[in-house]
């Protein structure tokens, strides 16, 4: 009997890469080859998988969130640093929610603690993605967010005279791996003088969330007008119609910079089902941490605070040295 001939596999007309491993072990290059000759089919799960591990590289990551958006670590930008209000509720300015166990939680809707109360309005899933800038726009797992916002009437918790005995919308989350956290609770509303907005902290681990000061970025988030409108026509909301006519992006205390270009979330959704909000958070670590704490200002029915501070009122809003929020 003669000897086997050495014939090396072949795959629609091409030779393997390497003759003595699987279809799908022929590496990435064979598998672009194959791909390119198909016309861009995907012949197997393992090609797709090697295009994906391809693409997904610290320098040019992006991210697909379940809003919908794709978000490109290329064009991230810091996250602008702003101050967390005068009602943070992270014992800067009184009361320390972030002191109290049960504040670890996704849902933030309802009180935690003493109370069970639920804040009503239309429901909002967010979903923010942590970038780590200072090692080449990492997805920053195991950051700590702390989240809080007002309620449908305009009104912070542990601050304002109503709801004071109440913790809602309020609560932190742990990025994972893929630096991602998410909140489910209600669209704010619009009170006077500032745009409608929601207040985060980040922190660089869940440790650290007990003193404010340990905070590695302080900012904002601004929802966009459109989406504003429409669930402000919904009952409940509204005293923030005539609220949200007499500010803008342009005008607001905070977002006046850039007119929120960096910190104005994506949303899909409807009012039935409830809005998702998303945005890409680019967080740097070399940068010194100078914002957060309590700002100074006065009412700002036009944008302007005294002596150019940002300001607003919340209704029935506890004496404070600050009155935004």
């Amino acid at each position: 009997m003669s000897a086997k001939q050495d014939v090396t596999p072949m795959y629609e007309g091409r030779p393997y890469a390497k003759p003595d491993e699987e279809l799908v072990d022929q590496g990435l290059q064979f598998d672009i080859g194959t791909l390119l000759s198909r016309r861009g089919v995907l012949f197997a799960g393992a090609g797709a998988a090697a295009l994906g591990l391809a693409a997904c590289t610290n320098t040019s990551d992006s991210s697909s969130t379940g809003s919908g958006t794709t978000t490109s670590a290329e064009d991230l930008t810091e996250i602008p640093q702003e101050t967390a209000g005068p009602y943070p509720g992270d014992g800067s300015n009184g009361p320390d929610v972030l002191e109290e166990s049960g504040v670890v939680r996704s849902d933030i809707r309802s009180s935690f603690g003493d109370s069970t109360t639920t804040a009503e309005g239309v429901q909002m899933d967010i979903e923010l993605t942590v970038y780590d800038m200072a090692n080449d726009n990492a997805r920053f797992e195991g950051v700590a967010i702390y989240l809080w916002h007002c309620n449908r009437e305009g009104e912070y918790s542990m601050y304002s005279e109503a709801i004071a005995n109440e913790n809602y919308l309020r609560g932190v989350q742990i990025a994972d791996a893929d630096g991602v956290v998410k909140f489910t609770s209600i669209f704010p509303a619009c009170y006077s003088g500032r745009w409608p907005h929601i207040h985060f902290e980040v922190y660089p681990d869940e440790a650290s969330i007990t003193d404010s000061a340990n905070a590695i970025a302080t900012s904002q988030i601004a929802l966009p007008q459109d989406v504003c409108d429409t669930v402000y026509a919904e009952e409940g909301y509204e005293q923030s119609v005539e609220n949200l006519a007499q500010v803008s992006l342009e005008t607001d205390g905070i977002f006046s910079d850039d007119g929120g270009e960096s910190q104005l979330a994506t949303v899909t959704g409807d009012v039935s089902s409830g809005y998702a909000i998303s945005l890409a958070v680019g967080v740097d670590t070399t940068t010194e941490a100078t914002a957060g704490g309590v700002s100074g200002g006065g009412e700002m029915p036009e944008g302007g605070g005294e002596g150019g501070a940002p300001g607003g009122t919340p209704p029935g809003d506890a004496e404070s040295s600050s009155t935004e929020g």
